[in-house]
């Protein structure tokens, strides 16, 4: 009883500590490096790269001003400096909301098409032959591919 009292009073004790490093860490993962690797900013991989050095420290350094408490409005300054490509992911907001809506539209169109071809090959009309006789299905078709085995066996 105990152990869980001083766990929990640790755990409040220390709930903010690290805040900064995951506001970091949230907000470079939410940015791309303009570097031109398509990479998110903080898994930027390139040797030397001048662009997500640059951007990690201007992130930090929003970060340590204090008076940025909204991520929004630092990822606000980012756009401005580096347009807005500089997103990881298009925000929800106007036109942007066309990418955020449309693989939902495109995947439910690609449904109802996969159902309709497979319904209308379901219901298809049985094969005839040209002077009207209807071919037989199931188990006479069947039985008659037997026959055709057993008379072209040698």
């Amino acid at each position: 009883m105990l152990h869980a009292l001083i766990l929990t009073a640790a755990v409040f004790l220390f709930m903010g500590a690290g805040d900064d490093s995951a506001r970091f860490k949230d907000l470079g993962h939410r940015m791309m490096c303009t570097c031109g690797c398509s990479q998110v900013l903080l898994e930027c991989n390139h040797v030397g790269c001048q662009s997500s050095d640059k951007m990690r420290n201007q992130l930090l350094a929003a970060l340590d001003k204090g008076d940025n408490n909204n991520d929004d409005l630092i990822l606000q300054g980012f756009v401005q400096e580096y347009g807005p490509t500089v997103m990881a992911a298009p925000t929800a907001t106007g036109f942007n909301r066309v990418a955020w809506i449309m693989p939902f539209v495109a995947l439910a169109f690609g449904i109802t098409f996969v159902v309709y071809v497979v319904h209308s090959w379901k219901n298809r009309p049985a094969p005839a032959l040209a002077d009207g006789i209807a071919i037989p299905q199931g188990s006479e078709l069947d039985e008659l591919r037997q026959k055709a085995r057993k008379e072209t066996d040698l």
